[in-house]
């Protein structure tokens, strides 16, 4: 086979391999480990594969295997709870950092380019920092006794402190804050390459510039605000840091079910169904989304 075919199926492969070394190898250990019983042992589930045992000892492995977790997580309330409450989360978050996120894209944007550059960078900039030191950096900010609540008292704004630590209203500022750069970015990459000339066209055919911004400038920066909801979404349904500080034991997320369950009550199995839910409640939307975009584009062509 010549060089080039075997460069071909280089470039194929590395991406496949690297999907199932990192994906679908962990996700297949997972998904034993919630196919599997609690036990007080180490590891602390059963059954445990012993290779030594030959096909035998598979077949034995394969029939202890039972779905047992998967039927306590729809028999107990709190997970149904957890996950719509990171749903709820999750999508009000992405909502809100979107609000924030397009003007500030749109600005940067339509900035002089010698400033752009630099707008990037200060958008990136957070990144230069520990995520937890910028989460510890909100508890100041935001406790009775913090910035916050000593500026709105200087200004006259309130007569006694407010209560925003340990309250989802943190959690949302929290989770917004952490995550606007991933909603910033992909919008402004889509708004930059806008082609001004459809703007004027578009004017010049008798809208205004208020309509002529919903009819082209955001269906332009569509594929963006897509990928920066996802972008934004996906880790905040997961997130656990941000609730466990800001949020305190009120806040009851699938990030601190999935640590209460692997760290507290030692229940790896159920722990790991858990993380297969959250990751199929993921996955398979996105997949579907992306295969409906796949057949639009089809049509349209």
């Amino acid at each position: 086979m010549a060089k080039g075919g075997l460069g071909r199926i280089a470039v194929i492969a590395i991406p496949y391999v690297w999907l199932l070394v990192f994906f679908l190898a962990p996700f297949a250990i997972v998904l034993k480990i919630a196919l599997s019983e609690t036990a007080i042992a180490q590891p602390p589930y059963v059954p445990v594969l012993d290779l030594q045992a030959g096909w035998a000892g598979f077949a034995e492995f394969l029939s202890e295997l039972d779905f047992d977790s998967f039927t306590y997580l729809l028999s107990d309330s709190l997970y149904a709870k957890a996950f719509l409450s990171s749903l709820t989360i999750a999508s009000l978050s992405t909502l809100f950092a979107l609000l924030v996120a397009f003007p500030l894209a749109y600005g940067m944007a339509r900035a002089p380019e010698r400033w752009r550059a630099i707008l990037l960078m200060l958008v990136i900039l957070p990144f230069w920092t520990s995520f937890l030191i910028r989460v510890y950096a909100w508890i100041g900010i935001l406790r009775p006794e913090g910035l916050l609540n000593a500026f709105l008292l200087w200004a006259g704004l309130i007569s006694e402190p407010l209560q925003i630590l340990n309250t989802p209203v943190a959690v949302y500022i929290g989770i917004v804050y952490s995550y606007l750069p991933f909603m910033v970015l992909p919008i402004y990459s889509t708004l930059e390459k806008m082609d001004d000339s459809l703007l004027e066209a578009a004017i010049d055919l008798g809208c205004t510039r208020t309509s002529a911004f919903w009819l082209v400038t955001l269906p332009l920066a569509l594929p963006g605000i897509v990928a920066g909801c996802f972008l934004v979404f996906i880790p905040a349904m997961g997130e656990f840091v941000i609730p466990d500080l800001l949020g305190g034991s009120s806040t009851l997320m699938m990030g601190k079910t999935l640590w209460s369950e692997f760290f507290s009550n030692r229940d790896w199995p159920v722990a790991s169904a858990v993380a297969i839910v959250l990751l199929l409640a993921l996955v398979v939307p996105i997949l579907i989304f992306q295969r409906q975009a796949e057949r639009q584009q089809e049509a349209g062509r």
